[in-house]
């Protein structure tokens, strides 16, 4: 099958996920509600006790950890949509039409940057409420939007492959939440890693990737030293797309044939 072919079968399925989200309203809560809530909490409730130098306002730090978390959390979608799809079958008829088979995993997580662009979206405009604002060149900004959601594709990949060895969607959501949202919270993202545990503070400062991929989106949206973390960032989303897509593939291809 050529490749225009596929490129075609995947965008059909990606708009098919898509169309989804308006029969299913809820799935925006985790796109829009969720991130204000966590931006309103930590700035309003937190903001005041948590010192962050070099920046004039905790908005500033704050809001491109948030988006970070945010757009990791961006594929849960597809890990719900993946898991429903083989319980019920739908996967095995599509097996049966003339198209490409990869088509099933690259819509589902193609239509996941349209999702996350609605939430960058979301994000961005209740941070200019609370007090965030872009402090660097244009061209930088819009590196930054294009590294968030190169960040949310890559995360789309380790979900896909999260809902595909999952037994349920509730296991999907779960397991998802519970590998990633830990490794959010010791990171940079919420508070500088020179505040932690000396222990946690290597962990957090030098060793995860969100800490790396916090550090980049912030020095491309206020500014700040961005060292090596923006290349470090797009290696570590080349390396979960690589890895969890291959694991993802694998995975699609046993479950569809048992």
């Amino acid at each position: 099958m050529s490749a225009r072919y596929a490129i075609s079968d995947t965008l059909v399925l990606a708009m098919r996920a898509l169309r989804r989200i308006p029969r299913n309203p809820d799935l925006l809560t985790a796109y829009t509600l969720q991130p204000v809530m966590f931006t309103v909490l930590f700035v309003v409730v937190f903001g005041g006790a948590i010192a962050t130098p070099g920046y004039d306002d905790y908005a500033d730090f704050l809001i491109p950890g948030i988006i970070v978390q945010q757009m990791s959390f961006g594929g849960f979608a597809t890990a719900l949509g993946l898991v429903e799809d083989l319980k019920k079958g739908l996967v095995d008829r599509f097996r049966s039409l003339p198209m490409s088979r990869m088509a099933v995993l690259t819509g589902r997580t193609l239509s996941d940057i349209a999702m996350n662009a609605l939430a960058l979206t979301v994000m961005v405009v209740v941070g200019y409420l609370v007090g965030f604002s872009f402090t660097t060149s244009a061209a930088e900004v819009i590196g930054g939007i294009a590294l968030c959601l190169l960040i949310g594709y890559a995360f789309s990949w380790v979900f896909a492959c999260v809902g595909l060895y999952a037994s349920t969607p509730e296991a999907a959501n779960a397991f998802g939440f519970i590998a990633i949202f830990p490794l959010t919270f010791a990171s940079s993202a919420f508070v500088p890693p020179e505040t932690m545990p000396d222990w946690l503070q290597t962990f957090a400062a030098d060793i995860n990737p969100f800490s790396i991929m916090v550090d980049a989106v912030r020095a491309l949206f206020v500014g700040g030293p961005a060292h090596s973390d923006i290349w470090a960032s797009i290696v570590w989303c080349v390396v979960l797309i690589a890895v969890f897509g291959t694991l993802s593939v694998r995975r699609y291809r046993t479950a569809v044939l048992a």
